[in-house]
Order: structure tokens, then C-alpha cells, then sequence
């Protein structure tokens, strides 16, 4: 499963919990307009910790907060390919 289906699904999963419904979701589409709010935004971040092994936002020394869907999955992705120029830096 790709970092954007993870990503999605997630979403897609925690707005179905929360019993709302939501629209397409998108890359342009603002991540509080999805219908997460900032308690779904921080229960992504947990989830896809759990997934994918990692949060970039707490591995990242820049403050970052991603406007759109398209920014989160964004920066989700870069964090990936940073952790991989690491590893192989430290090999």
C-alpha cells in the first residue's frame, strides 16, 4: 500500500467513525474541509504511525503543518525518502 492509499483510507476511515460523511477526497482539498478536525488530525497521525512505523513530524526539526490533503501526503512521502538518504548515509 502506497504512503497516499494509507493516507486516504485513514482519513476516509476516521470520518467514518466519527459518523460524518465526507466528499472526494483530494489533494486540494483542505485538510480541516475533509471533515477531520484537529482531534481526527492528530488520531491520522497516531494511526499512520502505526502503519507506516513513522511520524515526520516529530523525526522533522522544522515546524511544518500541511494546509491540504495533497500537503500531508507530501510530506509524509519526502519524510520517506529523507529516512532512506539517511540510512543509507549511515551505512
Amino acid at each position: 500500500m502506497s504512503i497516499r492509499d494509507a493516507v486516504i483510507a485513514q482519513i476516509q476511515e476516521i470520518i467514518a467513525d466519527s459518523g460524518k460523511t465526507h466528499g472526494s477526497i483530494t489533494d486540494s482539498v483542505a485538510l480541516l474541509d475533509s471533515g477531520l478536525d484537529s482531534l481526527g488530525i492528530a488520531i491520522l497521525v497516531a494511526r499512520l504511525e502505526e502503519t507506516l512505523g513513522f511520524d515526520p513530524f516529530t523525526q522533522s526539526d522544522d515546524v511544518f503543518y500541511p494546509v491540504t490533503v495533497g500537503d500531508f501526503i507530501r510530506f509524509y512521502e519526502n519524510a520517506t525518502g529523507a529516512a532512506a538518504a539517511d540510512s543509507r548515509q549511515a551505512g
